[in-house]
């Protein structure tokens, strides 16, 4: 298991729940391109939900729609009206990384270690995530 899903219990939000069961099944079944992407795809979620919960989803828009990731990172990173703690700050661009590989490059084939060695940091980020969006 790669996520906990008591983490995400009381979301309200069945979308969040569903890619973090997508993410689980991904790693069971030794689909670790689709987990990475999958990890890549519910930290942008949760960036979203945390945005949107300070209402101040605009800094990560443009022309009315939502930046890259890498957009919203460095924007999250930039932030002032919550205090990121240290290891969400240097995980996040991690995390977007083996994501990134996973879904962009060619020849990159994500391997269990792959996952294995970002769980702790990817449960870190999730949970902060989780609060400040509110969810939690």
């Amino acid at each position: 298991m790669v996520v906990y899903r008591a983490i995400f219990s009381g979301t309200g939000r069945a979308y969040i729940e569903k890619i973090a069961n997508q993410i689980n099944g991904a790693y069971e079944q030794g689909w670790f391109d689709c987990c990475a992407v999958m990890i890549r795809r519910l930290l942008e979620t949760l960036l979203i939900e945390a945005f949107e919960a300070h209402g101040i989803a605009s800094k990560i828009k443009k022309g009315g729609e939502f930046v890259f990731l890498r957009d919203m990172i460095d924007v999250t990173l930039a932030e002032n009206g919550w205090n990121l703690g240290r290891s969400t700050k240097k995980a996040l661009p991690k995390l977007k990384d083996i994501g990134d590989k996973s879904a962009h490059s060619r020849r990159f084939i994500a391997v269990r270690n792959d996952i294995d060695d970002i769980k702790a940091d990817l449960r870190g980020v999730v949970q902060e995530l989780l609060l400040l969006s509110r969810l939690k």
